[in-house]
């Protein structure tokens, strides 16, 4: 399992905590440090069954600065997917958190008690 984090993160430091209480063996990403590709993030995005505007942290001031809220500018479709996955490989600190992905390939992003139940290890 490998957990795509950010320390400074509250919702990180809940996830990995549950991780641990779990018992769950798992990788630590400082995605910030060790930023994805865009061949990580699409592959990312297919598991989460989720386009890249759906893992956006669009209030960020990188977000602000590029207008991504502007939908003629950055629309949410297929015309605008590469454009939405190459900002966020440029700009790691945009990708939504935490992304976590267990062994058996299910992938959330863990910001819920919900969604981290969905990849901890069954008792």
């Amino acid at each position: 399992m490998e957990i795509w984090i950010n320390p400074r993160c509250s919702k990180c430091r809940v996830a990995i905590g549950e991780l641990d209480a779990a018992g769950a063996q798992y990788t630590v990403r400082r995605y910030l440090e060790e930023p994805p590709s865009v061949a990580e993030l699409e592959a990312v995005l297919e598991r989460l069954h989720l386009e890249p505007w759906d893992i956006t942290r669009t209030d960020e001031q990188a977000a602000k600065d590029l207008g991504m809220k502007d939908r003629e500018a950055w629309p949410r479709d297929a015309s605008g997917r590469a454009r939405w996955i190459a900002a966020l490989a440029d700009h790691p600190v945009l990708i939504q958190r935490p992304i976590i992905t267990a062994d058996d390939g299910t992938t959330v992003v863990g910001r819920t008690e919900e969604e981290l139940a969905k990849v901890l290890p069954k008792s």
